[in-house]
């Protein structure tokens, strides 16, 4: 009998709960083959508000225990002082200090740009321009007025986007490429490059590429054509750079995106998937959303469970990736990538492709 998973499933809002609750119907031991108890926690704004947050310090408390989580996506509240985002507190709550996100190609859909190879966008997951000390003075409206940000960067992050960067490329033959504006920011900016130098030379076998950030983002279009890439991103960047990146691929919703707890040894000790994409508000109760983030969100916690020592995961995350582009390939694909194909015919092709 296989082991059984236990997973922290976060709740969300609108299109991303409907698009989560599609996707958990492939993670039914019926169809896996393997026991899995899902532990549910509704982090809906609602509830949020609710409980004052509350919900979501209860969530990332369990998923440190459980080790794996599945979150779909949530609405944040524009306004100054409700709940905020949920977000930074279970990227707080697990000790979270990486995002990564794997631009791939989708079988049959025609990139934007000509890259052949996937880009790995590996970025802080806290500090730098979220959570950020604000304020203004002078007059409110007139021009002397001036907007402050004290941003925040531990070397402790930076290395660890740095070496999880290389054994990434170490793993999968890629090259580690880009960086932050280290000739600008010597010493703010420099801190990650210093990570990533050093993790190049722990490294050696790794190609490494060091090119700033406004550079890396025109070699897309050229070295992703002949190479395979890791890129390590300070969190601003980073969250600007995976979006391109995924939607030179043909869709922001076409790939997963793992917040990742690393320990000591900068191994991954927790792993929460979800989609990169929003609650897409339109779309609600229309079935028509794009599940395939949330279905590779899926795969990549089995694949995490597979790490901590599950085989049986292993074997069901490359079978529910496989029949995710199988049905790609095979033309059933919702609108925004160029099928015509409802949310739950798309789930229905990957649960007989299972």
């Amino acid at each position: 009998m296989a082991d059984l998973i236990e997973l922290v499933v976060c709740e969300g809002d609108e299109t991303g709960q409907e698009l989560l609750e599609q996707a958990l119907r492939v993670l039914d031991e019926h169809v896996l083959g393997i026991p899995i108890t899902t532990h549910r926690f509704d982090l809906s704004l609602a509830n949020r508000r609710r409980t004052s947050n509350g919900v979501v310090h209860d969530a990332a408390t369990a998923m440190r225990a459980a080790g794996l989580g599945l979150k779909a996506a949530t609405v944040t509240p524009p306004g100054i002082g409700d709940v905020g985002s949920p977000n930074r507190i279970l990227r707080e709550g697990v000790g979270g200090s990486v995002i990564v996100r794997t631009g791939r190609r989708i079988p049959g859909v025609t990139p934007l740009a000509p890259i052949v190879h996937p880009i790995v966008v590996v970025r802080m997951a806290v500090g730098d321009a979220y959570g950020a000390q604000e304020s203004r003075s002078g007059t409110p409206g007139s021009v002397e007025e001036e907007a402050l940000r004290t941003e925040r960067i531990t070397r402790r992050t930076c290395r660890a986007v740095a070496e999880f960067s290389f054994r990434s490329a170490a793993a999968t033959g890629a090259w580690v490429y880009g960086g932050p504006k280290w000739t600008v920011s010597a010493i703010y900016e420099g801190l990650l490059k210093e990570e990533m130098d050093a993790a190049a030379a722990r490294h050696p076998d790794v190609t490494y590429r060091p090119v700033l950030v406004d550079a890396a983002y025109a070699g897309l279009l050229t070295e992703a054509a002949e190479h395979a890439l890791v890129i390590p991103a300070l969190n601003r960047d980073g969250d600007c750079l995976s979006d391109l990146v995924l939607g030179l691929f043909g869709s922001i919703a076409g790939a997963e995106s793992v917040l990742l707890a690393l320990d000591d040894e900068l191994r991954p000790a927790v792993a929460m998937a979800e989609a990169p994409h929003g609650t897409a508000p339109s779309l609600q109760g229309k079935d028509v959303a794009n599940p395939m983030a949330m279905l590779l969100a899926c795969a990549a916690v089995l694949d995490h469970a597979s790490a901590r020592g599950n085989p049986d995961a292993g074997t069901a995350a490359h079978a529910i990736r496989e029949a995710t582009l199988g049905a790609a390939a095979a033309g059933v694909r919702t609108f925004d990538l160029g099928g015509s194909a409802t949310t739950t015919e798309v789930v229905d092709e990957v649960l007989g492709r299972l």
